[in-house]
């Protein structure tokens, strides 16, 4: 099966989905629907990550252009890099996933993700490739690529130019005085985060910051943070930071250990933003997903609400039609847009930690001083096949539940794109009775659809 586009590139298992020559076909496709001269390409710190990275680099040689290889860097140093070079570009990565996966994301000239209709244009294009290799070779990703093309390596100058637009975003002011512990998991972070709290005078720890190939995002980063939630309790830190695999999106971790989610973040900064007259257009862009205690503490500051679909593809279309300058997702991809194209985990971390050193308070209580987090139960159901009528389905299902919640609360049901699922959502005043409803809900789907 020929893989496809999901909410943010394409991934696989690099044992029998995702191989060179499949690589490279995607890669041949992507630079010659985006221009492949000056292609930039990046990976994180898979075992799987160099091989594939040098697929693209012959996928953009076979599109009669030529590249540069940035190495090891987070995905937002690739899409700076576009943006500053005005170059297309892709990034070997599977962000959280376990090392035995990986995949391919696209930024097009000027550092933008794909619209739908280009990401269209190179599936389109990638089908046909597939379709003429021998599948009996069946070449893995041990497999050398087809052809061998003259690579420019500019690793260094992608971490230094991440590091000092980073650096430079605070405008002269610093972290000096902070003690910051981070978790790199194990993961593109641990090229350039350690250097950029250290340049802006935070006294910086780093932990899983030794990849081998197989260990990212194994029992660290932002998707296991124990570690780090222990580590900033024992050594009396300001914050801790948790980067996922290819270090766009983060969560943080308070003084006491309480865990600081995207919609906190987001929060934080637009207050900030908001009080300083820096928040354009006095509203923020969210997902579906963000807590309704975000909605309802945005709304009491007087900040518009924008929402849309998951992804922060959408939350980045939304901030550039409207001309808004912060969103992002709960999961912890945040985006200034006055200051990247993309979600930047490191950008988000060190806006955030200014935040907290103007405000004079601790991470922990200007958290729950920004936003009171209703419990929200999350569901996945199982229904045994995909269907093109879903939604029509599950709107009657989904109907009487919300209204009894009323204003108490909120239920939001969506079908997966890529699995047989539905996940059921529900945010209530208290744990029983969201997790009642939930429970309830689940059920009724299971039936009706199941």
């Amino acid at each position: 099966m020929t893989p496809r586009f999901g909410t943010d590139g394409i991934r696989g298992d690099t044992r029998n989905e995702l191989t060179v020559p499949i690589v490279e076909m995607l890669a041949r496709a992507g630079a010659e629907v985006l221009g492949a001269d000056g292609f930039a390409v990046a990976r994180d710190t898979r075992e799987s990550s160099p091989v594939l990275s040098a697929a693209i680099h012959a996928g953009a040689s076979s599109a009669g252009g030529n590249s540069v290889d940035l190495g090891v860097v987070p995905t937002p140093a690739v899409a700076l890099w576009c943006h500053d070079e005005n170059v297309a570009g892709a990034v070997v990565s599977a962000s959280h996933n376990p090392w035995y996966d990986n995949g391919i994301k696209f930024f097009a000239p000027g550092g933008l993700k794909l619209a739908d209709g280009v990401q269209a244009d190179i599936q389109d294009r990638f089908d046909r490739y597939v379709g003429t290799l021998d599948r009996a070779v069946g070449r893995g990703t041990a497999g050398a690529p087809v052809t061998d093309p003259e690579v420019v390596d500019r690793h260094a100058d992608a971490v230094r130019r991440h590091v000092g637009h980073v650096v430079s975003s605070l405008d002269g002011r610093s972290l000096a005085g902070m003690r910051v512990v981070i978790d790199t998991a194990n993961g593109s972070a641990t090229t350039v985060a350690a250097e950029a709290f250290a340049a802006l005078g935070a006294d910086v720890t780093a932990i899983h910051d030794t990849p081998d190939g197989r260990n990212i995002n194994d029992g660290c980063g932002s998707t296991h943070p124990d570690d780090l939630q222990r580590e900033v309790v024992s050594r009396n830190a300001d914050a801790g930071i948790a980067f996922d695999g290819d270090a766009d999106r983060l969560v943080a971790v308070a003084p006491a250990g309480d865990l600081v989610d995207g919609d906190r973040i987001i929060a934080m900064c637009a207050l900030d933003r908001h009080r300083r007259g820096a928040l354009r257009g006095d509203a923020v862009v969210t997902t579906v997903m963000a807590n309704l205690g975000f909605r309802r503490a945005m709304s009491a500051a007087g900040i518009e609400v924008v929402e849309t679909g998951v992804g922060d593809r959408n939350v980045l279309e939304a901030l550039d039609r409207l001309g808004l300058c912060l969103g992002g997702e709960q999961s912890g991809h945040v985006i200034f847009r006055d200051l990247s194209t993309t979600g930047d985990g490191l950008l988000t971390a060190v806006q955030l930690l200014d935040v907290v050193k103007r405000s004079g308070t601790d991470l922990g209580v200007l958290s729950a001083g920004a936003m009171n987090r209703l419990p929200q139960i999350l569901v996945n159901v199982e229904i045994g096949s995909r269907r093109a009528d879903i939604d029509h389905l599950i709107d009657p299902i989904t109907s009487p539940f919300a209204e009894r919640l009323g204003d108490r609360g909120r239920v939001l049901v969506r079908p997966s794109g890529t699995e047989p699922l539905v996940r059921v959502m529900v945010e209530a005043e208290t744990d029983t009775e969201a997790s009642a409803l939930a429970a309830e809900l689940a059920e009724r789907i299971r039936i009706e659809l199941g």
